[in-house]
């Protein structure tokens, strides 16, 4: 009565061979896997609260609330309207944003992306179109912060207290 894919129970010689079933079988599991890596929020949807997770994150509906998804994308589709802080790895908006943003990377705003809050990020790019009202923090990465200690220690002298040294000699009798 149940058949798998794998082994279909009536076999006719004119079919398919089993090499192309298990090609459109691994077609279709590559597609499942594809849209399973990310979380997707429908345009019909609305959520209130907070939204947490560990995968990345699209929303075409509406969101009010937080979404902290600390290690992952945040992608704000066409129809995405979220009023929301948002804390994450990176978020792209194109659709409307009110709310501040804090994330890891960067905050991509499209150009028909809009976005209204206070931005706390590494690199910020806003195409020409877009809106945007709030502040932005540019913070430094940790990579540069690291090459600019070491250069400060290059030019640094051997001895680092701040009062001289005073060199003293003594010649002695001999």
């Amino acid at each position: 009565m149940w058949q798998t894919l794998d082994n279909p129970k009536n076999q006719n010689p004119n079919s398919q061979p089993a090499s192309n079933s298990n090609a459109n079988s691994s077609s279709l599991a590559t597609q499942l896997r594809t849209t399973a890596e990310q979380a997707t929020i429908g345009r019909s949807l609305v959520i209130k609260g907070e939204v947490s997770g560990s995968e990345p994150l699209y929303i075409d509906g509406r969101v009010e609330g937080s979404i902290n998804l600390t290690d992952n994308r945040v992608t704000i589709g066409r129809n995405g309207s979220v009023a929301a802080n948002i804390n994450a790895k990176e978020v792209v908006v194109m659709g409307k944003l009110h709310g501040n943003v804090t994330v890891s990377d960067r905050v991509d705003i499209r150009a028909e992306g809009a976005l209204t809050g206070d931005v706390v990020a590494h690199r910020l790019s806003i195409e020409d179109g877009a809106f945007f009202n709030g502040s932005v923090d540019l913070k430094k990465s940790e990579h540069k912060i690291n090459a600019d200690a070491a250069k400060a220690q290059k030019f640094e002298p051997a001895h680092s207290s701040s009062q001289p040294q005073a060199m003293t000699a003594s010649a002695g009798k001999a």
